[in-house]
């Protein structure tokens, strides 16, 4: 992984791309099907209803990696883990971890703001019963590459789930295919170390409400990682 940022690209610029993106017909028929019938409980707001862009600290060394927006969340926000409980308890941990401004996301003006971390989802659409196809993650692919390429200062990558954690690693095999040869095995707070210059990963569980709800994946739990991560990274 190259540690200084092309001239030619930016953090905004494939942020452009990635809301104009409309490379999955599959995906852009359910994420505007689901901005035009909504839920209920948000029938009088406007959903976002388009691919949703990475969001955080340009100089961050730590990069979470999500699977995809949820349909009544980023979906509808138009911010990564925003909007849903899976994203009220990531933020919860990142503030008590000191990664983030305030505890609490509610939308884009909300005043959230990251240090240090930067928050990407491996599928930029929010995809049906939250699963996308293969094809779907490899057109979103080139969009992780390049966000890697301008985090120059990145030092750890943490992974939320066994799938964002498959494509972490299809990604990297692409600029190192034998030191990520293999799969790590999927284990909550596992370390992986690599040959510099590439970064740590860390492993978490998805902060889904499946998880969640069921104590599989508590909020001390998340923030030990969290805390380790600011450890190693200091």
């Amino acid at each position: 992984m190259e540690k200084v940022g092309s001239t030619q690209d930016s953090l905004s610029r494939i942020a452009g791309e990635i809301t104009s993106c409309s490379a999955c017909p599959r995906l852009v028929q359910w994420r505007q099907q689901v901005a035009l019938e909504k839920k209920a409980m948000y029938r009088d707001q406007a959903y976002w209803g388009k691919p949703v862009p990475g969001f955080g600290d340009p100089e961050a060394v730590l990069w979470l990696i999500g699977l995809a927006p949820a349909a009544h969340g980023g979906n509808r926000t138009g911010r990564v883990f925003t909007g849903d409980r899976s994203g009220d308890f990531l933020y919860r941990a990142l503030y008590d971890t000191g990664w983030a401004r305030i505890p609490e996301v509610r939308g884009v003006d909300d005043g959230q703001e990251l240090f240090g971390a930067y928050i990407s989802a491996a599928v930029r659409c929010a995809p049906p019963e939250n699963l996308p196809t293969p094809d779907e993650f490899g057109h979103c692919r080139p969009f992780l590459e390049r966000e890697s390429r301008q985090l120059p200062r990145l030092l750890a990558v943490l992974v939320l789930g066994a799938l964002a954690l498959g494509e972490w690693v299809a990604m990297m095999r692409g600029v190192d295919p034998e030191a990520y040869r293999k799969v790590p095995k999927f284990s909550h707070g596992a370390e992986v170390r690599y040959p510099e210059p590439y970064p740590r990963l860390f492993i978490s569980y998805h902060p889904s409400q499946r998880n969640t709800q069921t104590g599989r994946l508590t909020l001390p739990m998340m923030t030990e990682v969290l805390n380790r991560i600011r450890t190693f990274c200091k």
